[in-house]
């Protein structure tokens, strides 16, 4: 058991790995000379208690969800030194907020990868042996999940045109938050799972929402596309399918 005030040894690894990463990457960055650095926060940076939408005005407010909690600090870090590198140098760098990442590829690692591509292993190691498909916790929490191909999209205009020291989060909208069991049915549906889905509800739901606006990103690109979320989840799960051996698992 762990005494009150302490911060868990992992969550406290974690932090330091980060923030000398962090620091090793913007500092040799400044040192030769390169013009632009985009790093890449998350959405867990943004405080537990709070309103919604979060915006990038936000990142600072308070305090992280217990479950990222030195994680989420280092992340924030790197806001810290893109506008401190700025203030002294001049340095043009900056960050970008992704929600929820997916697609071929991706970590698919029942134990510690993220939510849908742990959904797509279970599915497929359910279907292949007969078995039911449980589904951690309630499935009430909701996520905004956008497609690997699209973030690249973003990624490669942040580079290129966002100017910008503050942050940008990139994101689908907010009217295309899913809940966990919505993404648990695109999954059954795309890999056409017809077994029992149960959901273990001893297992913890993490943040219950996490809902982000991308009213900054709609202003500077308001006619980009993203992939609809079912043609999305069937083209990675079709990937995972195709690629089971080799894929990280």
């Amino acid at each position: 058991m762990q005494p009150p005030g302490c911060v868990p040894l992992q969550s406290l690894e974690e932090q330091r790995k980060n923030i000398h990463i962090n620091d090793n990457v913007l500092h040799s960055a400044f040192e030769v000379g390169v013009r632009k650095v985009v790093s890449c926060l998350s959405t867990c940076i943004f405080p537990d208690k709070t309103t919604y939408p979060i915006d990038e005005t936000m990142i600072h407010n308070g305090p992280p969800h217990s479950s990222n909690f030195g994680y989420s600090y280092a992340k924030r870090m790197i806001d810290v030194q893109n506008r401190a590198y700025f203030q002294q140098h001049g340095c043009t760098f900056t960050a970008v907020i992704p929600t929820n990442v997916f697609g071929p590829h991706d970590n698919f690692s029942i134990e510690d990868g993220h939510v849908l591509p742990g959904l797509i292993h279970k599915v497929h190691l359910a279907k292949s042996d007969g078995s039911a498909l449980t589904v951690w916790g309630t499935g009430r929490p909701r996520r905004q999940f956008i497609y690997s191909l699209d973030l690249a999209r973003l990624f490669i205009w942040a580079l290129r045109e966002y100017d910008e020291v503050e942050p940008i989060i990139l994101s689908v909208g907010e009217e295309d938050e899913v809940s966990v069991q919505e993404a648990a049915e695109a999954v059954v549906e795309a890999m056409d799972f017809h077994g029992e889905v149960t959901f273990d509800t001893t297992k913890s739901d993490g943040q219950f929402k996490k809902t982000a606006s991308n009213a900054k990103l709609r202003a500077y690109l308001p006619d980009f596309r993203f992939t609809p979320f079912k043609q999305a989840v069937k083209e990675t799960c079709a990937w995972f399918t195709d690629n089971y051996e080799q894929a990280r698992k």
